[in-house]
């Protein structure tokens, strides 16, 4: 269940990273204890059940979205449940509801939908301009018709700006992008340690801010960030407090159980070549069970999409190609349900695992999420 933000844990970044710089040159990083943070406002309540929500009134638990690829990367049709096991902590879980989509032989209702944000926050203008060409080119493929609702959203400095209302035309999508091209502009922000603070805050808080509005739309939806993302700010000059460490983990559980509430699968791809830190990610996917493993990459935008059940692809020139391998994705896939166990305790992380009973498939959906205790 959802749950307003506790903490803005970003308002600490300035102060670890500003600590950070002020003892680089001694070769020292001390641990700041900052001074509250102001509570945020929680969003308004939604106007109708989250998909947990509706699921547990139904008393079928958790909702789960499943992607079953072959060696190739391919989606996999024609499974039942019987194919599945849930295993929630290692243990197995029992799956309460089962269900199958194959393309247009068994379609959603409502059909999935695919939201490609170009990110102009974190990107330059060369490569925001590639972007958006790239992305023209997969709109218009096939004579421009799209088999999956498509909408675009723009990231900017002052928040972000849908244009217009899910659609199967990709001409016309394509021609509304050209048009708005002079909207595609990265910010003026600061340099330095403060520039990354800068873009961090607004691109994690712009991600929380799409999930709260997907909450109240049914149905599944690809989240396609075209971007390499906000600074990971990973250093070892950075030393956080326990404070601190609350604050970040209580943004974890809030953005991972928000995402999956929302049934929103988080891409990420951009324009370029694979560098030194495209892969850092990888040393963060594992779930943060407690305050003290909280860090700052935990919230990072790969993390996040391969936590949701998406993918983090690596920098290519052919971001049209990345484009269609996230899409893929829309067509086949399986939903599944189960109850959770009773929770010890508040923000109880649980592994989830999901195996295969036929080799050379692998199974791609949430890869953990937090227990609540009941009536909480």
């Amino acid at each position: 269940m959802l749950r307003p933000v506790r903490f803005c844990a970003l308002f600490f970044c300035s102060l670890f990273l500003l600590a950070a710089e002020n003892h680089t040159a001694s070769g020292q990083a001390t641990a700041v204890q900052p001074a509250p943070a102001t509570a945020q406002p929680a969003p308004a309540a939604p106007a109708s059940p989250t998909a947990d929500t509706a699921n547990a009134a139904s008393g079928s638990g958790i909702h789960l979205d499943i992607v079953v690829t072959d060696r190739s990367g391919k989606p996999v049709p024609g499974l039942t449940a019987s194919d599945f096991t849930l295993l929630d902590n290692n243990q197995p879980a029992k799956i309460v509801s089962f269900q199958a989509y194959a393309g247009s032989a068994a379609p959603t209702d409502p059909p999935v939908q695919v939201i490609v944000l170009f990110d102009t926050v974190n990107t330059d203008f060369d490569a925001v301009s590639y972007t958006r060409q790239q992305v023209e080119n997969f709109l218009r493929q096939n004579g421009g018709h799209l088999e999956q609702p498509v909408s675009l959203v723009f990231l900017t400095n002052s928040g972000f700006q849908p244009q217009g209302p899910p659609t199967q035309d990709g001409n016309a999508l394509a021609a509304a992008l050209d048009s708005s091209q002079g909207h595609l502009r990265t910010i003026t922000r600061s340099t330095g340690a403060y520039g990354a603070i800068e873009r961090m805050e607004i691109s994690s808080q712009m991600l929380e801010n799409i999930a709260h509005q997907e909450v109240n739309v049914p149905g599944r939806k690809l989240l396609i960030w075209a971007g390499p993302g906000w600074p990971m700010l990973d250093s070892n000059n950075i030393n956080i407090s326990y404070k601190g460490q609350q604050s970040l983990f209580a943004e974890i559980v809030e953005l991972s159980t928000l995402l999956r509430e929302a049934q929103v699968d988080l891409y990420s791809v951009s324009q370029g070549m694979p560098g030194a830190e495209t892969y850092l990610y990888e040393s963060f996917l594992k779930g943060v069970k407690k305050v003290s493993q909280a860090n700052i990459p935990n919230l990072g935008l790969k993390v996040l999409a391969v936590q949701s059940g998406g993918l983090a692809l690596p920098p290519t020139n052919d971001l049209a190609a990345s484009l269609n391998t996230c899409v893929r994705d829309a067509g086949t896939y399986y939903s599944v349900s189960f109850e959770p166990p009773p929770a010890d305790g508040p923000d109880e992380y649980h592994k989830l695992d999901v195996r295969l009973d036929k080799p050379g498939l692998t199974a791609r959906t949430n890869t953990g999420y937090y227990d609540e205790p009941a009536g909480r």
